[in-house]
């Protein structure tokens, strides 16, 4: 059921003051309750009802793309009659994480991961295999903002520029951790506790570590990983823009902080197919509110003219965590 929640009801609160910075202390909900004025069981109550109702994907991490994995953003052109079966090809490979249906010819988008390159151009030549349909893939060329947790209540503000990453601090035991992070930590009093016994080493280390990790923005956000359309944001648009490659830097940055873009980055173009390097999403409740920030971002005078396509999506057919490892 794709309904707002009341801007009064506390899961709105839970998911807007927890959909970044989740506590990293043993007991995490026990300190969101606190903030909440909840019990700890309320609180787990609240994220198991969310999940199961599937406005919450899980309590983990987002992982900065292409620093313990590969990752591409791929899009297929299939007929018509054919897009359900399609779909559930894509879907049912296990590296693809996030895939749309959007009004273009190019029409199914989706997010493909994997622990390595080989094993994702692997991925993607099987669903070419299995579709018999050519993948555009579109690599990121550089993230301008790649935070997507933006309030869902208020005024819309702008959501700033990312800040790189420090690849140094990434070590040989991280792809695990960040793995059980894009999954989901268990939705238990000691969720840190838990994953450690998972892994073989301490509460204490796994929650060092996930901070580490952060601020190195090795993870772009950890807290609570909301389902947006599932939330009453069903209007959200892909727009892609034409420029110069000597336009797009100041063109990113520019767009990256107009409120209500939730998106934005650079991705490789595909000569003589896909020529618009730069992307941004917008989430909205309605179209019109979608287009009026649209109208905000095409007032820019670093985008001033340049030709652009607003692909809406219609249709979610998944939206897991990324892959980072194969399972053993």
């Amino acid at each position: 059921m794709n309904a707002a929640l009341p801007p009064a009801c506390p899961d709105t609160r839970l998911l807007d003051e927890f959909q970044r910075d989740l506590p990293l202390v043993p007991r995490p909900f026990a300190a969101m309750g606190q903030a909440l004025g909840l019990t700890e069981s309320e609180v787990l109550d609240r994220l198991c009802r969310l999940v199961a109702a599937g406005r919450v994907t899980r309590v983990g991490a987002t992982c900065r793309p292409n620093t313990a994995g590969a990752s591409t953003l791929a899009a297929l052109a299939i007929p018509e009659p054919r897009i359900e079966e399609v779909a559930a090809i894509v879907a049912a490979e296990p590296g693809v994480n996030h895939s749309y249906l959007r009004e273009d010819d190019w029409n199914l988008w989706f997010v493909a991961t994997a622990p390595d390159q080989p094993a994702l151009d692997e991925s993607l030549a099987r669903i070419e295999a299995a579709t018999g349909l050519r993948v555009l893939s579109l690599p990121l060329v550089r993230p301008f903002n790649i935070d997507l947790g933006f309030p869902l209540r208020g005024p819309r503000a702008p959501l700033g520029l990312d800040r790189p990453a420090d690849l140094s601090v990434l070590q040989g035991d991280d792809r695990p951790l960040m793995q059980a992070l894009s999954s989901g930590l268990a939705l238990v009093p000691r969720p840190f506790a838990a994953l450690a016994e998972t892994l073989g080493r301490s509460e204490g280390d796994v929650i060092a570590r996930i901070a580490t990790l952060a601020r190195a923005r090795l993870l772009t956000r950890v807290g609570v990983i909301v389902r947006h359309r599932a939330l009453g944001w069903t209007a959200n648009a892909m727009v892609v823009w034409q420029l110069p490659d000597a336009a797009i830097e100041p063109a990113g940055r520019a767009l990256a902080q107009v409120p209500g873009v939730t998106l934005c980055y650079q991705r490789r173009a595909e000569p003589e197919v896909w020529d618009w390097p730069l992307f941004c999403m917008i989430h909205a409740r309605s179209r019109p509110e979608a287009m009026a920030v649209l109208d905000h971002a095409r007032a820019l005078p670093e985008l001033a003219a340049a030709p652009h396509k607003i692909l809406f999506s219609t249709r979610c057919f998944k939206q897991v965590g990324a892959l980072i490892q194969d399972a053993a």
